[in-house]
């Protein structure tokens, strides 16, 4: 082993903790309702596909927008469970990964009962490092399966666009 291989092996282990981390800020930003939190997770035009599930295509603030106006408005709470994370570092400051997403979400029926909807998904994900550290720079959501009642009551009118 050479000091290069050391330092490039321990710059693979870093990025990998922080790519970690990024994914984790990722649901912990949803599941706290601090939606800000997401800037520091996507850069500002990251490419979002999210059309799988009904959201939407395009930039990184519709993305944000869908967020806090109508994909949880049904729901009283919900949790992102991350795993089976599969990166590869494609260079010094490039990678990609898919990682699975489990996300029961709760919400009051129309009467009175609790109900779960539970989602199983994937991410399939482009990350860039930038000078604020490692962000998703595009994101498609692939839906895997759906189990339980969508809430009877409406969500919000979707805005043409």
């Amino acid at each position: 082993m050479t000091a290069d291989h050391d330092r490039d092996l321990l710059r693979q282990l870093l990025d990998r903790r922080e790519l970690d981390d990024l994914l984790v800020r990722y649901a912990t930003a949803l599941d706290t309702r601090d939606f800000d939190l997401l800037d520091q997770v996507f850069t500002a035009d990251a490419a979002i596909d999210y059309s799988s599930a009904g959201g939407p295509k395009g930039p990184y603030p519709d993305l944000k927008r869908y967020f806090t106006t109508e994909c949880f408005v049904p729901f009283d709470s919900w949790q992102h469970h991350i795993t089976n994370k599969a990166v590869t570092l494609d260079g010094a400051d490039t990678a990609h990964g898919r990682t699975s997403v489990y996300n029961p979400l709760a919400f009051t029926a129309g009467d009175g009962t609790r109900k779960v909807l539970h989602a199983g998904a994937w991410y399939e994900d482009r990350f860039v490092r930038t000078a604020d550290g490692w962000r998703i720079a595009a994101r498609t959501l692939g839906m895997s399966w759906l189990d339980g009642a969508f809430p009877d009551v409406p969500p919000p009118a979707r805005r043409p666009g």
